[in-house]
């Protein structure tokens, strides 16, 4: 079996419900306290033991690409004012040469067609898909969750999945839940957006995945779906048809940072989280609150 090597980060969508702040920014640089989203899912892939970082971007999102490189401009004003902490730390964001791969999806075709953009980087091995505005808060990782499921159950394809209130099932992709698997469980159907009278579970898929290298023949062939665009989750049920497909509770909050009450949360939540910031968000929250 081989192990997770590879993550796929679709980041070519334009951000229209973030306008006017995405107009000349990637939404993928939005900063959750000083770090940008993209950086947030890149250290998760990191801490899972993801060896190769491939974006597969749209026009105007040079910037990420510049984010993931070098600023001499930048490293030699740190050093010449002997900003030591601050030059640590963006060498440690930094992949290393080779680690990191962009590739374009030229026409706004969906998360499946920017998956399959990445085939030929990914090659014949398995590998995950991490959406970047979907930031995961657990210990350890959500991804390093999956991959030491994955490792467990020897293979396949598994999907991170939580619980969703009834109510809101018809706003997310849902799973039927079959036998137990270890940590995690079969998955016996995936049903887009279904009626909250039809919908097999409260489960949903939550935007961490790994795939088999399979999906890619199928997502050559697929079909436009919903909103007219190439639906991953139509290429996933039409490989359950042959691979099991697994789900993980994951251990962990969510954060749905597509959406500006998502992004507040996050931000307050990674804010609370950070020892030189936590105390004196609190109080100010709670300042706030009081008025």
């Amino acid at each position: 079996m081989n192990r997770i090597r590879k993550a796929i980060f679709p980041v070519a969508g334009l951000g229209t419900r973030f306008l006017p702040a995405t107009k000349a920014m990637p939404k993928e640089m939005l900063t959750v306290v000083d770090r940008p989203l993209i950086q947030h899912v890149v250290d998760e892939a990191r801490e899972a033991g993801i060896e190769h970082f491939i974006f597969v971007t749209g026009r105007n999102k040079g910037a990420i690409e510049d984010h993931f490189d070098r600023q001499f401009e930048l490293e030699t004003t740190l050093e010449m004012k002997k900003r030591n902490a601050e030059l640590e730390r963006l060498a440690r964001d930094l992949p290393g040469p080779g680690e990191a791969s962009f590739t374009r999806q030229q026409d706004p075709l969906g998360l499946g067609h920017a998956v399959w953009c990445a085939r030929e980087i990914v090659g014949k091995e398995p590998f995950a898909v991490l959406l970047p505005d979907v930031l995961v808060k657990g210990k350890p990782s959500c991804l390093k969750q999956m991959t030491d499921v994955y490792a467990e159950l020897g293979g396949g394809n598994v999907i991170a999945v939580e619980e969703v209130a009834a109510e809101r099932v018809d706003m997310y992709g849902i799973v039927g839940v079959g036998k137990p698997k270890g940590r995690a469980f079969e998955i016996t159907q995936m049903v887009e957006k279904p009626a909250r009278d039809k919908a097999p579970s409260n489960l949903s898929i939550t935007g961490r995945y790994i795939l088999q290298p399979d999906i890619f023949d199928l997502l050559e062939k697929q079909q436009k779906g919903a909103g007219g665009e190439i639906q991953l989750t139509d290429a996933m049920i039409a490989l359950a048809k042959t691979q099991p497909f697994y789900g993980l509770k994951f251990k962990g909050d969510s954060y749905d940072c597509g959406s500006k009450i998502g992004f507040l949360a996050a931000n307050v939540a990674y804010g609370l989280d950070r020892p030189d910031l936590g105390d004196a968000l609190r109080a100010e929250l709670k300042r706030l609150l009081d008025k």
